[in-house]
């Protein structure tokens, strides 16, 4: 059943194993927009990985009454991804996934690429800081990665509780 948020009317769902090719071309479509630093040949290159590692990862989605607005990926206790369809951007569906991370999967890391400054941006307004960077993205390309951590006190999420047994 799917997850919704009255205040925002977003709903959040596991996508279908159907749906992944679709996913993969939401990805496509978003990388296109936002990472304007990567070759058509890089996205040759990672479009197959993505299809390989997304049944791996948690993967839930947004949608309207059009379809599927953007997909967010979990695994390894962090975001791996978060992808929005180019023409659903500045709609709340990004924040809204995040959102979902943060509070409901209780994530505090993210990895972005450098150069995508507007996600850097995006995710230092909800209260991420960098933390760490690598010369090089998982695959070993020249995209460095900043490492981003939630900043409890300035992002105003609650920390998760822990159980001290």
């Amino acid at each position: 059943m799917p997850l919704v948020d009255i205040a925002m009317s977003i709903t959040i769902r596991q996508p279908q194993l159907s749906e992944y090719p679709s996913l993969a071309d939401l990805w496509e479509a978003s990388v296109r927009q936002s990472h304007d630093f990567l070759t058509d040949d890089d996205i040759a290159f990672y479009r197959p990985l993505l299809v390989t590692y997304m049944p791996i990862m948690e993967v839930y989605c947004t949608e309207d009454e059009n379809g599927i607005t953007g997909f967010i990926g979990i695994s390894e206790g962090m975001i791996q991804a978060l992808f929005i369809d180019p023409g659903a951007v500045g709609k709340g569906y990004g924040k809204r996934l995040m959102e979902f991370a943060i509070i409901d999967k209780q994530l505090s890391r993210v990895d972005v690429n450098e150069q995508n400054i507007n996600a850097r941006g995006f995710y230092e307004r909800l209260g991420f800081r960098v933390v760490g960077r690598s010369e090089t993205d998982g695959a070993g390309k020249p995209y460095p990665i900043l490492n981003m951590e939630l900043n409890y006190e300035l992002s105003g999420y609650p920390r998760p509780e822990t159980n001290n047994i």
